[in-house]
């Protein structure tokens, strides 16, 4: 079944065939548990009201249009971010260009020309932490005035927490800088992963230590430089592969640029993959320089099977919650 949400590109091609809807409004970047827990609530909402679940977001960041020296690196691409919202049941999606026209709307106006005339929304859902309009004028209270005003409900919805941290964007880009991937994984819900095409490397891994796969993303954060037991797959296909991921500079090499490299811990049986995707599971050690080629392959090889431990590990507990899962009775 294809859960991607139908995307609009402008007002023009919205009007007239978004709505009615029940819309949440924000950057939503990385799609976190606290973004999922709003969109569960509106997803609620649109099939109480008989209304699409809808988000309206923006492109770019409109803090790389008002404040570009504030803009924050982001966690994840546009499509990143419209592929999750649709597996969390998201039907429409506006990415609203966002320039300087957009920023100089007034809350008010805001609310008037888009949210209500331009997308028939009939209830407005987001964080407690919600500002909009020109220079933020607008907060929550603001949207409620406007809902009894234009005629929809409104509601503001608190922040998620996890062992007192609230789940932010901000907050998980802090704990991928500091290489604390596994807390990252728990505040978005699902392990960070990079993207991109498979490149041509040095040559001298396959020569001189292991074979890699080197992967060229676009990723505006990166986690800090370190060796990572990851995930690999093939972006074009169902291919998995437990694999040990270094992200760094190689400077048993000198090298003077950052590479990410990927080794398999299994065989790949078919053509290597021509986009590869990595899922960052657990940070193994920091990236250090090595005496010699042959001191970086014997790391290299006890690193592989640490990895292997964790994929056990990791496997086995998997299996267990599912057979938990199976043995639930039903709840009535």
């Amino acid at each position: 079944m294809d859960s991607r949400p139908r995307i609009y590109r402008s007002p023009d091609e919205a009007r007239g065939c978004f709505g009615p809807c029940a819309l949440s409004i924000g950057n939503f970047d990385g799609v976190h548990l606290g973004h999922q827990s709003i969109f569960a609530e509106v997803v609620g909402a649109a099939r109480a009201g008989g209304w699409i679940p809808a988000v309206l977001t923006f492109d770019p960041h409109p803090a790389k249009v008002v404040a570009p020296d504030r803009a924050p690196h982001l966690l994840s691409t546009m499509e990143q971010r419209c592929r999750w919202m649709g597996e969390c049941g998201i039907g429409h999606v506006l990415v609203l260009p966002f320039d300087r026209q957009t920023a100089s709307l007034s809350p008010e106006e805001f609310v008037q020309s888009i949210v209500v005339e331009t997308l028939d929304a009939r209830a407005v859902l987001v964080g407690d932490n919600f500002r909009f309009g020109r220079r933020q004028a607008g907060d929550t209270q603001t949207l409620l005035a406007l809902g009894a005003r234009y005629g929809f409900q409104a509601r503001a919805l608190p922040a998620m927490r996890l062992r007192g941290a609230v789940i932010s964007s901000s907050e998980i880009r802090k704990r991928l800088l500091a290489g604390e991937v596994a807390k990252a994984a728990r505040m978005l819900g699902r392990f960070f992963a990079l993207e991109g095409p498979v490149v041509k490397g040095h040559g001298v891994g396959a020569r001189q230590t292991v074979p890699t796969l080197n992967l060229e993303s676009a990723a505006e954060v990166l986690p800090a430089a370190g060796v990572y037991v990851s995930a690999a797959r093939d972006a074009d296909s169902e291919r998995r592969w437990p694999s040990v991921t270094n992200i760094g500079y190689r400077p048993t090499f000198e090298g003077d640029r950052l590479s990410i490299e990927t080794f398999l811990l299994e065989p790949l049986a078919g053509p290597p993959p021509l986009r590869l995707g990595v899922e960052l599971t657990h940070r193994l050690r920091q990236e250090r320089k090595f005496e010699s080629p042959e001191a970086l392959r014997e790391q290299i090889m006890r690193d592989a099977e640490r990895a292997r431990r964790w994929h056990r590990r990791w496997m086995d507990w998997r299996g267990v919650k599912r057979a938990e899962s199976s043995q639930r009775q039903p709840l009535y």
